[in-house]
Parts: structure tokens; sequence; C-alpha cells
């Protein structure tokens, strides 16, 4: 019974998942320019637009090409990983090129750059979290001209806000997500996609499994529980099994 309680608990802290997170498309008005960063536990992954001519860089932190700061730039040149000397002086690129651009697309005049990295990088370069708290960057665009060099005035900086998003697979996963309400209940819970579940195991708190339900619509009688925490086993329809705790006033 122990072993069953067990692994309810874990398949229930499992279904919480890991949170992503966002910058949503902000836009960069100085440069023309677009830019988005999405990160999950692991990657960050930025989607860069501007103009399909123009030498297009994004750099990390608030002091811009102060010595040390790092930056991605793309340019005529094959590198995209890069570390500011100083304003004025040109960017040096990193030994370790630690973004991957996974497209590099141009649609009319504008061209889109989807590009990866790990959270931490390469050696010197900025640290990404997995949080909501907010990124600041300065950016800048060579008009006009892929070469690596000096931007003009098309240059500022922002300071990007992120909340929390769904990943691809877990949008997916959220339109067959089975959900009880209203939780505490007393008398009746109903389900979120209801039709998609086969059955439903009902289990103490000590592991005991108690009865077996058979879902035929939305709404589940639950009088005949005592007061208590209870697990409910899920079976859907396609094999798979999902997990909910309820608490029965």
């Amino acid at each position: 019974m122990k072993k069953v309680l067990l692994t309810l608990s874990m398949a229930l802290a499992i279904s919480v998942g890991a949170q992503n997170f966002s910058t949503g498309t902000v836009s960069l008005p100085t440069a023309s320019m677009t830019v988005q960063f999405v990160t999950n536990p692991t990657t960050v992954t930025m989607t860069l637009t501007g103009d399909s001519s123009s030498m297009l860089a994004i750099g990390f932190g608030s002091s811009g090409m102060a010595s040390g700061s790092d930056g991605f730039i793309y340019s005529s040149s094959a590198n995209r990983d890069y570390t500011f000397s100083g304003i004025g002086v040109t960017p040096s690129a990193d030994t370790s090129q630690d973004w991957t651009v996974t497209s590099n697309t141009v649609s009319g005049s504008t061209r889109t750059i989807v590009a990866t990295r790990s959270l931490a990088g390469g050696s010197g370069d900025f640290a990404f979290t997995n949080s909501n708290s907010s990124i600041n960057i300065f950016y800048a665009r060579r008009l006009g001209n892929t070469g690596l060099g000096y931007h003009g005035s098309d240059r500022d900086y922002a300071t990007l806000t992120r909340t929390s998003v769904l990943a691809t697979n877990d949008v997916v996963a959220e339109s067959k997500k089975v959900i009880l309400y209203p939780n505490p209940a007393k008398e009746t819970i109903n389900f979120k996609n209801a039709d998609k579940i086969k059955n439903i195991g009902v289990f103490e708190s000590t592991g005991r499994k108690v009865k077996t339900i058979k879902a035929d619509g939305k709404e589940v009688n639950i009088s005949d529980l005592k007061s208590g925490n209870y697990y409910l086993e899920i079976t859907l329809k396609d094999g798979s099994t999902s997990f909910e705790q309820l608490i029965k006033e």
C-alpha cells in the first residue's frame, strides 16, 4: 500500500512539470528590430528580427559595450558569439561559439534568426536563468551593411520582463489534461475533458484503494466517501494515466 501511495505522490509531483519563461516578442524601435527570449530548465532560445541587409546585434547587461560584456551578433561573418572590448573597439569572436543558429530566413526585407544555447553558455557568457526575472539588453543595427562594423545611432537599451509559459508539448498535453472541480467537494465532482476518461481509481491517503468509478459523464457522486484526502488514479481512453488529489469535506 505504501508503494502505491508513493507512486501516486511521485506522479502528482511530476505532473506539475517544469516551467518555461518568455519575454514575448519585444519591439526594439530605435533599430527597427524585435527580439524574444524563451527559457526552459536547460536552454534559452532567441528569436531576432530586423532588416535583412543589416548587421543585427544583441548585447546582454546594462553596461553596453564595456569590456567583458557578452553579445550575439548577426553579420556576414560565420561567428555569432562575441565579447565586447569597450566602446569604439571591434568586439572579438569567442573561441567557443555557444549560440547555435537553428533558423535564418528572409521574408521581404525582414530577416528572422532563431538561435539557441545552454542557459550558462560558455566562459564569459551572460548566464540566463529559467525564471520570471527581467533581462537587460543593449542592441544595435548597422543599416544596409551586414559586415561587422559601426552601428551609428541605430542603438539603444531595453529591459525585458518575463512570464511563465507552457512549452509546445505542454500545450498539447494541456488540451488532454483532466482536471477535477470543485476541490474540496462534498457530494459530487466534475471533470474537464471527462469524455477522455475510461475509469477512476480512488485511494485513501494510506494507499488503500477504496473504489473504482466508471466515468459515464462529467459529474461523479462522492457522497459515500468519508471526509479526508484522496488520490484519484485516472485511466484515460488512450491508455495513459493522470493523477489528481481530492479533498472530501
